[in-house]
């Protein structure tokens, strides 16, 4: 049996307190924080970024405790710094052009193949690893779960704010991603061969030297045992996180429990699911996703809380009633997105804003 074992890794943005700027911290945070938290806590391509990753988690609540440890840990080394952290898809004024790249020559690369959808490429991210061993079900389940997506995609909405605008998505984050290739919803696969022959091809022709070049919004990961979700915006609250990746795990498990019955979900075909992300980047949860069975339009919300009575068989084995109890609480209280917006509504400050994001960030930790 599977244990399906859990990861996460949040970036996180690092702010001046007084400017409410992004600000390169020269990687000394990471220098700092590293010498305790190993490499649990990494640098990214803008130095503005910090990235923290929890070890291999046996169960959400185990997930909970390490996320929050890290969160609090990087957020102390930066008030040492007279930096803040935040935790959001995007930042609401800082404008990426003005933003250093860290030096490294894998960035430098990057940098130099993807021109300016690189240097623009200042987001913020969630990535949820559920450990599978068994390759050729993992690509079952990466197939089937594409549907799902959209759904959580909506939970997690996050980036309202690009470059002091308002832009009128719940998460812009995903559309300043797709400017790079080998993103969103990925293509059907038949098998293990099937994706390690496209995969080959790839890497044959130059078009990537290795399988961490796919960054699509859920990979088998070419080097884990886990199928990697990565479609989601950087909650505001643990809490969030927590419950998004409690809502990944416990769909790899029921759909891994209904193929092991011999069933399956329906597959629907990538043009469609594309439909439903671009809503959920659109209006969060407070739009409608398309019911591709019933051919119709349906709230948000009520396929939301479909997609929890759908799981609800596989969540006490797991130890994440709990989590999965907190998805409730987003569509009560409203997504980061909604309450970003609820702010600015209340202030007409884009500063104020970003004080509320690093005040929430630390919420619960």
């Amino acid at each position: 049996m599977e244990k399906f074992t859990l990861g996460v890794e949040e970036e996180y943005m690092v702010i001046d307190p007084v400017t409410r700027e992004l600000k390169s911290h020269d990687q000394k945070i990471v220098e700092i924080a590293s010498q305790v938290l190993k490499d649990h806590v990494k640098a990214e391509m803008h130095q503005a970024v910090v990235e923290v990753g929890t070890g291999i988690c046996n169960n959400v609540e185990e997930a909970r405790h390490d996320i929050s440890r890290l969160r609090k840990y990087v957020a102390e080394v930066a008030a040492s710094l007279n930096l803040k952290i935040g935790a959001a898809g995007t930042h609401p004024i800082s404008h990426w052009s003005t933003q250093l790249i860290t030096p490294n020559p894998r960035y430098d690369e990057i940098v130099n193949e993807m021109q300016e959808a690189a240097r623009s490429n200042l987001i913020f991210g969630l990535h949820v690893h559920v450990g599978i061993a068994d390759k050729n079900m993992a690509i079952h389940i990466m197939n089937t779960v594409r549907y799902f997506l959209p759904h959580v995609y909506a939970l997690s909405a996050n980036s309202p704010f690009w470059e002091g605008r308002n832009t009128g998505f719940k998460s812009f984050r995903t559309k300043v991603f797709d400017k790079f290739p080998r993103t969103g919803i990925p293509e059907y696969f038949n098998d293990w061969d099937d994706y390690k022959n496209y995969i080959n091809l790839l890497i044959k022709t130059s078009c990537i030297d290795n399988a961490k070049k796919i960054w699509w919004d859920v990979r088998v990961h070419p080097f884990f045992d886990t199928i990697e979700f990565r479609i989601c915006d950087v909650p505001l609250r643990v809490e969030e996180t927590i419950a998004i990746a409690a809502l990944f795990q416990a769909l790899v498990a029921k759909l891994y429990k209904l193929r092991m019955q011999n069933m399956s979900f329906i597959m629907y075909n990538r043009a469609l699911i594309n439909e439903n992300k671009w809503r959920a980047s659109r209006y969060g949860i407070d739009g409608k996703l398309i019911d591709f069975g019933k051919q119709q339009q349906v709230d948000t919300r009520a396929l939301l809380m479909e997609l929890i009575d759908f799981v609800d068989d596989v969540v006490d084995e797991l130890g994440s009633r709990q989590a999965i109890n907190d998805v409730r609480k987003i569509l009560e209280h409203g997504t980061g997105a909604d309450r970003q917006l609820k702010v600015y509504e209340q202030t007409k400050s884009l500063e104020r804003v970003v004080d509320y994001i690093t005040e929430q960030t630390l919420v619960g930790v």
